[in-house]
C-alpha cells in the first residue's frame, strides 16, 4: 500500500468515484465520498450563504480559491501541531482528507468586535474595535441559524470543551502570524474525533469562514456577500489575500 499524501489511491480514482458515484453525505458547502481506512474524498460546493442577509448563490470561482487558501492553512497548522483531516488536493476544488463524523457544534475565535457580537450583545462593545484578548465561543449549527450553546450543555455530553478551546487558540496564534500584516478578526472551526480520542480540525480554514481585512481595512472575506458586492469583484477582492502570502 502506498504511503503517499493519496496513500491507496491516485487522482484518476479519485476523480472517477466523484464523477461517477453519488455523495455520501451532502451539507452546505461540501459533498463526502466516505472511503476506507477512516478517509473521505471532499468536494467544495462554491456556495456562498449568508441568513442574516437573506442571500444563497453559487460563485463558481470562489470554491478553488477557498481550496488554495485551506491547502496553506493546513500545511502550516500541521507544523505548528494541530492535527488537521487535510491530505492532499486532488484537483481545483476536491481533497482528501481524514473522515471524522462532524458534531453539531462549531467553535468560533473573535479578535475584534463585529456580527453577531455586536448585533446580539449590544453596547458591550463598540463595532469594529479588538477585544481585550481573543473570545471563544461555541455555536450550534442549526438551520436557517446556528445558535450560540453554553458549554455546559457539551460537557454534559462527554466533549473536551476545554481541549477544543486550547486548540481553536492556538489555530488564532497561528493565522494572525502567519497571515500578517493582513487582520484576523474571527473565524470557525469544527473539530472531530477518532477512535483514539484525539482532536482533529474536520473543517476548512479559508475566507468562506472567517473574517479578515486587508492593512488598508477593506474586507477579503464572506462580508463582501453579506454586504451584497457582486460575485467577480468578491473573487477579485478574495485573490488580493494571496498577494499577502
Amino acid at each position: 500500500m502506498s504511503t503517499g499524501p493519496l496513500g491507496p489511491y491516485d487522482t484518476e480514482q479519485l476523480t472517477r468515484l466523484a464523477e461517477t458515484k453519488p455523495p455520501d453525505i451532502t451539507g452546505r458547502s461540501k459533498r463526502l465520498w466516505l472511503l476506507p481506512d477512516d478517509l473521505c474524498l471532499v468536494e467544495l460546493i462554491p456556495s456562498l450563504r449568508s441568513f442574516t442577509y437573506a442571500r444563497d448563490e453559487i460563485v463558481d470561482e470562489t470554491g478553488p480559491l477557498r481550496l488554495d487558501f485551506y491547502e496553506r492553512a493546513a500545511a502550516r497548522l500541521t507544523e505548528a501541531g494541530v492535527r488537521c483531516a487535510f491530505r492532499a488536493r486532488v484537483g481545483g476544488t476536491r481533497y482528501l482528507a481524514e473522515y471524522r463524523p462532524a458534531p453539531p457544534f462549531e467553535v468560533i475565535v473573535k479578535n475584534v468586535a463585529n456580527g453577531s457580537t455586536t448585533r446580539k450583545y449590544p453596547g458591550l462593545f463598540p463595532d469594529g474595535r479588538p477585544l481585550p484578548r481573543p473570545v471563544v465561543k461555541f455555536d450550534y449549527r442549526v438551520d436557517p441559524e446556528d445558535q450560540p450553546i453554553g458549554e455546559d450543555y457539551l460537557r454534559a455530553l462527554n466533549l473536551p470543551v476545554e481541549a477544543m478551546r486550547d486548540q481553536a487558540l492556538v489555530v488564532n496564534d497561528v493565522l494572525r502570524d502567519w497571515l500578517a500584516p493582513l487582520r484576523v478578526w474571527d473565524f470557525c472551526l469544527i473539530f472531530g474525533t477518532g477512535a483514539d480520542g484525539e482532536l482533529c480540525l474536520i473543517s476548512e480554514v479559508s475566507q468562506d469562514c472567517m473574517r479578515l481585512r486587508h492593512a488598508d481595512g477593506t474586507p477579503l472575506d464572506k462580508d463582501l456577500f453579506r454586504a451584497g458586492v457582486p460575485g467577480a469583484e468578491i473573487v477579485h477582492q478574495w485573490k488580493r489575500a494571496f498577494d499577502a502570502l
